[in-house]
């Protein structure tokens, strides 16, 4: 019986030594818990429980040059109903007065409200959708709504608020303005939204929230923990009015003759401010959109434009100069086994250096390049060195194309390619390069560097200017900048061009047509060509430079420069000019040189000389009939979108100035 009671009482000891022991690993736990790793588990319950969560700042606007909107953000709220905060006092007496200014404002009946939020209540809905996409104002209105005034505690509202980015001109410039990356929402990275990001994005805000029921959180305070800072706001220098002349020039053109791309870029000459880009790309249902960057980003052989620089080359280094006689003899000479052709059946024959640039001979280039730098190409490769042809323009906008001249020595080089580059092939330049350069010979030398950008605001104060950056001083000599400006000016009277020549309007430039995609096997039965032509207006006194490109035209229509993109630019000049609401820079051009001045008497006089009639404009595209009305002297009334199918005063009737005519539009 002692020995029964002895191994019973060792037990009790021994369960209540393990008894203390557990109760001590309890209690040390504990003290662990509570002093040493407290903060961390801590920190954890909050995490878990309460969340800041990030309010991405507004981004900066994004304005034209007079201050019209190209890009804002905008802000949106949802607003949502936590059905079991509200007391049943509150709830009750305020659920009929809520349903009504919701049905007043949303539309929906007073009982579909009512049985919403009944449904809500009872089913313990803490996150109950009321509304989506609400702008300010209409936030304002349903948070003063019955119950919801009372706040997210005692009303239950909770409200949910993000930006929007919003382009109050559309589609047009959507590629140089800028948006959203389409697999990255809130990630820009092209146009002026991308090269700007950083001075538009802000600084981002805080606001507290509490997890509730199925993983959802509302806000634990109504206002938040840090406020969001707008971004700097981004004056452009793009004006909206050129920018829909080039856009619908071009885009007309595209049409017309079916093309599968094209830009136009237009610069003022003396401040390489960008007035206006236009990229359209061919979709598969035939309409065209703002596909690509083309103006930076797309670089390719320039084909007819580059004998400008080859020309000129050649003139500052006085291996020739504009009278020297070349022999092109019948159109067809060979260099080094490769055969080159003109477009002139026949051939020219013995014509001057300079008439060679004007009837765009390939033969009439590369004899001059190869006859004078073949024994010393570096010569000819500096030349377009020192004219920064080898490089980037710099522009701020992403993604600029890279120019790509052979140089001795270097993959792309071999005999050929001297007499090949002379005429625009074997080497890759983008239309902004091209155009930039165009600029230089128009503005007397000066090589501007081109900008997209006037200044920076905060708040309507300017933070930074972007001024007007030379990047080469004096391109050539006043000798060869004459003789190449008079050459370019012929090209349009009298050359390629001269289909485009007008004489109560003057224009300088260079047509240009190169194959593309010549190396394919197919070409020869389905050719393929790029259309271009680079200049600038008015010839003799320039305030804008101007680029046209098309990618594969319809060759049933056409495919030569002066056909295809000519036109696009005349309609661009003809308008930008004659139509600029900058009254003072028109003023000070007439000012400037005479002649520029009898043209525009000449041009109004036109329009609006006694007996006039009533033209036909049935066909053009809408804008073109409304500026040429109204230049008229007509009060113009439009229907529609797109080209005149019909206008309300038949053509040939006596013009009346302040008439009031209709145009009917496809």
């Amino acid at each position: 019986m002692a020995i029964e009671e002895k191994n019973i009482l060792n037990r009790i000891y021994l369960v209540a030594g393990l008894m203390f022991l557990f109760a001590l690993a309890i209690s040390i736990k504990l003290i662990n818990i509570q002093f040493v790793d407290g903060d961390k588990y801590r920190e954890l319950a909050e995490k878990h429980t309460v969340k800041n969560f990030v309010i991405p700042a507004n981004r900066g606007n994004i304005y034209a040059d007079d201050g019209s909107l190209l890009a804002t953000s905008v802000p949106k709220y949802d607003i949502r109903f936590d059905a079991i905060t509200a007391s049943s006092k509150d709830f009750k007496e305020n659920l009929k007065p809520l349903s009504e200014g919701l049905s007043a404002m949303f539309g929906k009946s007073v009982s579909h409200y009512q049985n919403k939020l009944r449904k809500a209540r009872a089913d313990k809905n803490r996150y109950l959708l009321i509304v989506k996409n609400l702008g300010y104002s209409d936030y304002i209105k349903v948070k003063n709504l019955p119950l919801f005034r009372k706040g997210p505690y005692r009303g239950g509202i909770i409200v949910e608020q993000r930006t929007v980015r919003e382009h109050p001109i559309g589609k047009i410039a959507q590629r140089t303005v800028g948006d959203e990356a389409y697999d990255s929402p809130g990630t820009y990275t092209v146009g002026l939204e991308g090269a700007f990001n950083d001075m538009l994005t802000g600084k981002e805000g805080h606001r507290l929230k509490q997890k509730i029921a199925k993983g959802q959180w509302k806000p634990v305070y109504d206002e938040n923990e840090i406020e969001p800072q707008d971004g700097l706001d981004v004056v452009s220098t793009i004006n909206v009015n050129i920018q829909d002349i080039a856009h619908h020039a071009l885009l007309k053109q595209l049409e017309y003759y079916e093309a599968e791309h094209g830009t136009v870029i237009l610069m003022e000459v003396s401040t390489g401010a960008i007035k206006a880009v236009s990229n359209l790309g061919r979709t598969s249902s035939g309409g065209y959109y703002e596909k690509l960057n083309y103006a930076v980003g797309e670089a390719h052989e320039p084909g007819s434009t580059f004998k400008t620089m080859a020309l000129m080359a050649a003139l500052e280094d006085k291996v020739i100069d504009t009278s020297t006689v070349i022999d092109t003899g019948n159109g067809r000479k060979v260099f080094y086994g490769k055969a080159i052709h003109d477009a002139h059946y026949g051939g020219f024959g013995k014509i001057s250096a300079a008439k060679a640039l004007e009837v765009s001979s390939n033969i009439g280039l590369a004899t001059i390049v190869d006859d004078h730098y073949a024994k010393n190409p570096n010569k000819f490769i500096n030349r377009l060195k020192s004219w920064n042809l080898l490089e980037k323009t710099g522009v701020a906008i992403i993604g600029e194309g890279e120019p790509m001249i052979p140089q001795p020595g270097g993959k792309n080089w071999s005999r050929n390619a001297l007499p090949s580059m002379s005429y625009g092939y074997g080497l890759h330049l983008t239309p902004l390069q091209i155009l930039n350069f165009y600029n230089a010979i128009a503005n007397d030398g000066v090589m501007v560097k081109p900008r997209f950008i006037k200044e920076v605001r905060k708040w309507n104060k300017k933070v930074k200017v972007y001024d007007t950056e030379i990047t080469n001083p004096k391109i050539c000599s006043d000798e060869t900048l004459g003789a190449i400006q008079e050459i370019l000016k012929n090209t349009v009277e009298r050359g390629t061009g001269r289909s485009l020549y007008s004489p109560s309007f003057s224009m300088a430039g260079k047509t240009g047509t190169a194959q593309t995609e010549y190396w394919m096997p197919d070409w020869s039965k389905n050719r393929r060509y790029i259309s271009s032509f680079a200049g600038y207006f008015p010839a003799d006194n320039p305030k804008y430079s101007c680029i046209v490109i098309v990618h594969k035209p319809s060759i049933k229509k056409g495919f030569y420069g002066a056909d295809v993109t000519g036109p696009v630019f005349k309609r661009i000049a003809q308008k930008v000019f004659t139509e600029s609401r900058n009254i003072d820079a028109v003023e000070e051009i007439e000012k400037a040189d005479p002649r520029i001045e009898k043209d525009f008497q000449k041009y109004y006089s036109k329009l609006q000389k006694p007996g006039a009639v009533i033209p036909n404009v049935t066909g053009m595209a809408g804008m073109d009939a409304i500026s040429l009305l109204e230049n008229l002297g007509l009060k113009v009334q439009v229907v529609g979108n797109g080209t005149v199918a019909k206008q309300s005063i038949e053509s040939g009737e006596t013009l009346k100035k302040g008439q009031q005519i209709t145009l009917n539009l496809t």
